[in-house]
């Protein structure tokens, strides 16, 4: 049975080259905010690669809605209903936070089946 991959599995020549290429830079995460060291960037000598610097796009930042819990909900420090915002503003039609925008999230789950419980 293999493991899962671990840094004492890995190949050092992989992370030699993952090192040269790329520097741990600090990402913002919808429902958690700026998380430090969470994303990667290319190192300055290899920024002309570097498809943000080549093609002029321009990416609106989304103000996350303060009454919304899902960084909490994500954590597993509250559930849906506990949001003030959950089945009444926030629903799967109308998605407030990144927990009711996915099929998958805990918020659209929770609101497909145990709404009616």
């Amino acid at each position: 049975m293999r493991k899962a991959f671990t840094f004492a599995n890995a190949s050092s020549f992989k992370y030699r080259l993952i090192d040269e290429v790329f520097i741990l830079s600090d990402e913002p995460w919808r429902g958690f905010g700026v998380i430090p060291s969470s994303g990667l960037k290319l190192r300055e000598e290899y920024k002309s690669f570097d498809a943000e610097n080549m093609i002029p796009v321009s990416v609106p930042t989304h103000e996350e809605n303060k009454a919304c819990i899902c960084g909490e909900i994500l954590r597993g420090l509250k559930i849906p209903p506990e949001c003030r915002l959950f089945a009444g503003t926030c629903v799967p039609e109308n998605p407030v936070g990144a927990c009711m925008v996915s099929n998958e999230g805990a918020c659209n789950v929770y609101y497909k089946y145990r709404l009616n419980e």
